[in-house]
């Protein structure tokens, strides 16, 4: 009774260690990915105004994709570190010592992957989609929705040559306030137009402002004569082309079941189908790298001997299946894009490093083995 809660206590005590060091080691790299991938929106930033929240929430909505990518090597990296610092500290030998086995050591690494592996799915089939989706729609409205983003407050904005527009305020309401419009666009008359509400309209000549409550003032420039108007209702065309639609949902946007059955979809081209399916399948094939990458860092520093000068042989060849593995996987999923046979590779190199950690856990004794390795040495 008192040997089972004891196991339980270290196995919470190590699941708690390995969930402190992933969420430390993923917080810092999406950092990192973040601030990079946010270089992409400075242009949006300067060139059409958008907002903090609205950059925030851009570039919140790649996340997603990038936790997916950066999950497995994070706890890889947590798992490695902790069971090396347990190892260096003599925690591991105490519990060899107290009869506990490399296989009760590895549950709670075996425990966080399997969590991960799932969440990744989650992730992976309806994070994700919903992601790209809320995406591309905000990425085309920042780009295309000139009502809101392109018109800032206080500031002159120049639409195109020789047409100027000045907005005081945007409403609650989608309109704007304080309309001031300074068009040259036609050589014989300069105007200036101003107006206390507009509203942008899309139509199939373009974007056009539609003026409320205000005042045409008009001078010919080779008369020299001026004129005023004042009109309840008036229309600017700005000229400029209609606005591109959006872009049809890419691969990372389709649900699962779309993917696998893009072999019978008679509307995709051979390229396109075979791409679509390999992406169905690493939706399964990228979580399961959290499961393969906890019980490869783990298994060779519970089952390899102790080392008082270091343990960085094994810790090399943890990291060294770890980066064979994630090369073998994406060389394999672009070879499975132009030819399906090497698909049952990729579960092939995922399933096999874990059948052979499992192995090790279970029945590997590094100690008998140097015994016969010894002993042959002798006879010889």
């Amino acid at each position: 009774m008192f040997i089972i809660v004891g196991m339980k206590k270290l196995n919470l005590y190590i699941t708690k260690q390995i969930v402190v060091g992933f969420l430390l080691v993923a917080f810092c790299l999406m950092s990192i990915i973040w601030l990079t991938q946010s270089l992409r929106f400075i242009e949006l930033i300067t060139n059409k105004g958008i907002s903090l929240s609205i950059f925030i929430k851009m570039t919140s909505l790649l996340m997603p994709r990038i936790f997916t990518i950066l999950a497995p090597i994070s706890l890889f990296a947590a798992v490695l570190f902790v069971y090396n610092r347990m190892l260096s500290d003599r925690e591991l030998s105490v519990m060899k010592a107290a009869g506990i086995s490399p296989w009760e050591n590895a549950k709670p690494a075996l425990f966080i992957g399997v969590i991960m592996f799932f969440f990744n799915i989650y992730i992976m089939n309806i994070g994700i989609p919903v992601a790209e989706n809320a995406f591309k729609d905000l990425e085309w409205q920042v780009k295309n929705d000139v009502s809101q983003l392109m018109f800032r407050e206080g500031e002159f904005t120049t639409i195109q040559p020789n047409l100027t527009l000045f907005i005081t305020s945007h409403e609650h309401n989608g309109s704007v306030g304080g309309v001031l419009i300074n068009d040259d666009r036609d050589p014989q008359t300069r105007s200036t137009i101003s107006a206390e509400l507009g509203r942008i309209v899309h139509t199939e000549k373009g974007p056009r402002i539609i003026l409320v409550h205000g005042n045409r003032q008009e001078l010919n420039r080779k008369t020299n004569q001026f004129s005023s108007v004042s009109f309840d209702r008036y229309s600017v065309d700005f000229g400029a082309k209609e606005s591109k639609a959006r872009k049809a949902a890419g691969v990372r946007e389709k649900t699962l079941k779309e993917l696998l059955s893009a072999l019978n979809n008679k509307s995709l081209s051979p390229e396109d189908a075979r791409r679509w399916f390999v992406e169905g399948n690493k939706r399964f094939t990228t979580p399961f790298l959290n499961l393969v990458y906890a019980l490869i860092a783990c298994t060779g520093l519970l089952v390899g001997n102790f080392n008082r000068r270091g343990q960085i042989k094994l810790i090399s060849y943890s990291v060294g299946g770890m980066v064979l593995i994630q090369a073998l996987d994406l060389a394999l999923g672009n070879m499975a894009a132009k030819k399906l046979y090497w698909l049952i590779l990729m579960y092939i190199n995922l399933i096999t490093p874990c059948f052979i950690c499992l192995w090790m856990l279970f029945f590997y004794s590094p100690t008998i083995f140097h015994k016969r390795k010894r002993y042959n040495s002798e006879e010889q």
